[in-house]
């Protein structure tokens, strides 16, 4: 499912801080490596499974969301493309997402004022013009259990 790697191991550092700095210590003062690599390939296993499981929950995400989009009867087609922009750009504005689409602004704006209605988007700047929408959901699922993400 994905195209490049993402294990993110900083966080199963972070986590088990104690025994990160524990197992570096004895690598250089007793050379004790194959226990550094059990840690170390320990993080691997479960950072990787946890990314599996991001995965399926964004596929999950996108198929649910996708699927509400209908119901919008004549801008469900907009609504469409631009939920395909934001599956590949989470936080967007009007000009690239209208670039991405090949959709009218005018459409586009629409669009995001009916998405933001239902919940699916959430326009992060609070201005009238230049505002950019965030799809919060799926932020959520792809920044969990790293830093808050800003208001």
């Amino acid at each position: 499912m994905l195209q490049y790697p993402l294990l993110y191991l900083s966080l199963h550092f972070k986590a088990n801080r104690s025994e990160y700095y524990d197992r570096l210590s004895r690598v250089r003062t007793h050379g004790d490596w194959e226990g550094w690599l059990r840690f170390f390939l320990r993080g691997v296993v479960n950072t990787a499974a946890e990314a599996c499981a991001t995965a399926r929950q964004i596929v999950a995400l996108f198929d649910a969301d996708r699927a509400r989009l209908p119901a919008m009867g004549r801008l469900s087609a907009t609504a469409l493309a631009l939920h395909r922009h934001l599956c590949t750009r989470p936080v967007t504005n009007v000009v690239q997402a209208t670039a991405a689409t090949g959709i009218a602004r005018s459409s586009v704006l629409t669009a995001f004022a009916r998405l933001t209605e239902l919940g699916l988007v959430r326009e992060m700047t609070g201005y009238r013009r230049n505002r950019v929408f965030a799809y919060d959901a799926y932020l959520r699922l792809l920044t969990r259990d790293t830093e808050p993400l800003p208001n």
